[in-house]
């Protein structure tokens, strides 16, 4: 490869040890020099002598050496055969102008679960739909230190970089900052971690790298989504920004496997974009995004770079090879940190080597939690139908496997939801719950207005809702998860006025084209909820585009989804009067709250007491217990404890274990103590009782129930 004529000798050398894969510190091993030598060689702050000239000339000899003598490196004898890989700054806005910083990465925290679920729900978007196999999205979490960072920084031109991020670390704004504690732990700790995200059966990044599609709505602009699907779950063009915000250095680099050739290629399409602030570097400002490429002839600006076709020693070097050739992209984050994983360390922000090992551990886990959460619904599969989306997550160390890839399991994450889901899947669910483990379905309206005064687009939509029983891995109970087409979550949301004693449940809604294709108005539906979501994706309510699009009060049809929602679930699984099992009667009759009172100081609070109780004894012959606690006015907080008691015919009465208590409304457990927010007045928690240490069966019992003072009364 023949040296540029820019740059110098070290843009040069960069290049050429790039393309032999040697870093400063083997060069300057093999040459018998410091590394520090070398290092002023590719900063440009002294030359190499002849005789050392002669030893580069073999070290870095390839076979691609044509018409230039590497003395003579500033010379350009003729064109070459291919052109260098170089980064190419924007320059500033000639009208003075100046962006700190990218305003679309703003829109969201560098939070890792923020960037699972935007990054994620992209891929499921992008899912290549030629075929019925789901999208499969693998996170790498890899940390580089020593030689491998070395060899790294030397792929990516660092000493090209270096003087640009310097520049913008210098800066007292908030990226400048960013990119200061990024530089800080390249430099300083030499560690860097990376986060590469891959996806398979995708489209990946097909187009022209300037022209409308998919590349350059990724690579070169902001605000432009280019989501042709109505059931994408992005359409905002927001989302791609989050993988620049969960760079401390502001790089992403990307290889992309094409669903569709483009200059008569498909694989190894390489391109790198840097988002940093306004800056000037030697006399020259700069107006923030950079893009590492090969420089384009045809272009205006013949400094302009575009996409490359890569060998796979350079993807290699840049950590961006992918398996197979399957279509799909893999994007790499450089210097990937979490928000909330760091603020764990510690609250000085300064974590030891020992809180740096955990916070990649907690990285990890952290994006298997969040993959879980959000898409357990796209993950999971029924009857004959496939899963839309499958999930790993893995972390290296320097090339060697630290965690283990692990999978995300919806049924490990979310079971009650995912037993729901399949089940509709499937054709298996039932019109009311009669068993533990049964699926009920029923509909919900959704009456969807006319968009854009085009006759035909209003109509009645029919929302599948399922309810199953509620399992302790699904976390809160009593809640219905709210999703449409692409099956993320978008909502969860507590379910109102629910009498004591309602068995925990979690509920499913199903809306749009999650319905089901043929449901009544399901494509009306998407594109009307669709509009209904901000940039997060994570609720449905009133925007712009609703108001524009629809009419200033079609954000109360979400309203009336919602109402008539959590009245289909209180019918599903209230039970009326009229149809309670025999012997409801005489266990409610066996049931007891304590009078039992504490002696308290004069104008001492009076603590929260139970209100209501009701109670069943489920087949292993255990009480599962719902009670309702009234808290008296004052505003403190409370902290009590829950006592069950057996009442039996003599003696005192013996009281039993709790195997499980749950927290149900305006309340929390913790170890087994009822916690009282200040300001609640009621609240709901159940409890079932440990079988082992019933002295007697409890059919042969009573049951009572007091709450008593944990000790430290009011918290």
């Amino acid at each position: 490869m023949v040296a540029p004529t820019a740059g110098g000798f070290g843009a040069w050398l960069v290049e050429r040890m790039h393309g032999t894969g040697t870093d400063a510190s083997e060069l300057a091993q093999r040459l018998g020099v410091t590394r520090a030598l070398v290092e002023a060689w590719l900063d440009n702050r002294s030359e190499p002598s002849p005789d050392h000239l002669v030893l580069l000339r073999r070290l870095l000899a390839h076979d691609s050496d044509t018409g230039r003598d590497i003395g003579n490196h500033t010379e350009d004898r003729g064109r070459p055969e291919r052109a260098p890989i170089v980064w190419y700054h924007r320059p500033a806005h000639d009208d003075g102008g100046r962006e700190l910083g990218n305003a679309a990465a703003f829109a969201f925290e560098a939070d890792l679960e923020v960037l699972a679920r935007e990054a994620t729900q992209n891929s499921l978007d992008e899912r290549d739909r030629r075929n019925d196999l789901p999208v499969r999205v693998r996170y790498t979490l890899h940390e580089l230190s020593g030689d491998t960072l070395a060899r790294f920084r030397t792929a990516i031109r660092w000493h090209d970089l270096r003087p640009h991020y310097e520049a913008a670390a210098a800066q007292d704004q908030k990226v400048g900052r960013v990119i200061s504690a990024g530089l800080r732990e390249l430099l300083e700790r030499d560690r860097l971690v990376l986060l590469r995200v891959d996806d398979y059966n995708a489209n990946g990044l097909t187009g022209d790298d300037y022209e409308d599609g998919r590349f350059a709505a990724v690579v070169r602009r902001q605000l432009e989504s280019r989501k042709s699907d109505a059931a994408a779950g992005g359409s905002y063009g927001l989302g791609k920004a989050t993988l620049w915000a969960t760079s401390r250095l502001g790089l992403v680099l990307m290889n992309s496997t094409l669903s569709e050739p483009h200059e008569g290629r498909t694989r190894r399409r390489l391109i790198g974009r840097l988002d940093l602030p306004w800056r000037e570097v030697d006399g020259r400002r700069y107006a923030g995004p950079a893009w590492l490429g090969r420089p384009d002839d045809d272009a205006d600006n013949a400094e302009v770079v575009r996409s490359w076709w890569a060998d796979e020693e350079t993807v290699e070097s840049l950590h961006l090879t992918r398996e197979g050739d399957e279509p799909g992209t893999s994007f790499l984050i450089v210097g990937a940190h979490d928000v909330a994983s760091l603020a764990g360390a510690g609250q000085d922000g300064d974590a030891d080597a020992d809180d740096d090992e955990d916070s990649l551990e907690r990285m990890h886990h952290r994006l298997v939690r969040a993959l879980g959460r959000n898409f357990w619904a796209a993950m999971t599969a029924g009857g004959e139908k496939q899963p839309l989306l499958e999930a790993s997550v893995r972390t290296l160390r320097n090339g060697v496997e630290h965690l283990g890839e692990e999978r995300v399991d919806p049924q490990v994450h979310q079971p009650a939801r995912s037993r729901a889901l399949r089940a509709f899947l499937s054709g298996t669910t039932v019109d009311r719950l009669t068993e533990s483990g049964q699926v009920a379905l029923t509909t919900v309206p959704l009456k969807v207005p006319e968009r854009d005064g085009v006759a035909g687009t209003a109509g009645e939509h029919r929302a599948i809702l399922l309810v199953t029983d509620a399992t302790d891995a699904d976390g809160r109970i009593n809640r219905v998860t709210a999703m449409r087409g692409n099956r993320m979550t978008v909502k969860t949301s507590w379910v109102p006025g629910l009498p004591v004693g309602t068995n925990p449940f979690q509920a499913v809604l199903l809306a749009g084209r999650a319905a089901g294709e043929d449901a009544p108005f399901a494509a009306e539906a998407e594109e009307f909820l669709r509009a209904s979501e901000p940039p997060e994706h994570n609720k449905w309510g009133q925007t712009e585009e609703l108001r524009m699009r629809y009419s200033p009060s079609a954000h109360r049809r979400i309203g009336s989804l919602t109402s008539e929602t959590n009245k289909a679930v209180h019918e599903l699984v209230a039970l009326p009067k009229e149809k309670r099992p025999a012997g409801t009667s005489k266990v409610k009759n066996r049931l007891k709250i304590s009078e039992k009172s504490t002696r308290r100081a004069a104008g001492a609070p009076t603590p929260p007491a139970l209100d209501e109780l009701a109670a069943v004894i489920n087949p292993s012959g255990a009480w599962c217990v719902t009670a309702e606690v009234k808290v008296p006015s004052g505003g403190q907080p409370w902290r009590m404890n829950p006592v069950a008691k057996l009442e039996v015919r003599s003696g005192p009465r013996p009281v039993v274990a709790w195997a499980e208590l749950v927290a149900v409304r305006n309340c929390e457990v913790t170890d087994g103590v009822l916690h009282f927010p200040p300001g609640t007045r009621r609240a709901v928690f159940r409890g079932v009782t440990d079988v082992s240490t019933h002295p007697v069966r409890a059919a042969l019992t009573g049951l009572v129930v007091e709450l008593q003072e944990n000790k430290g009364g009011a918290a």
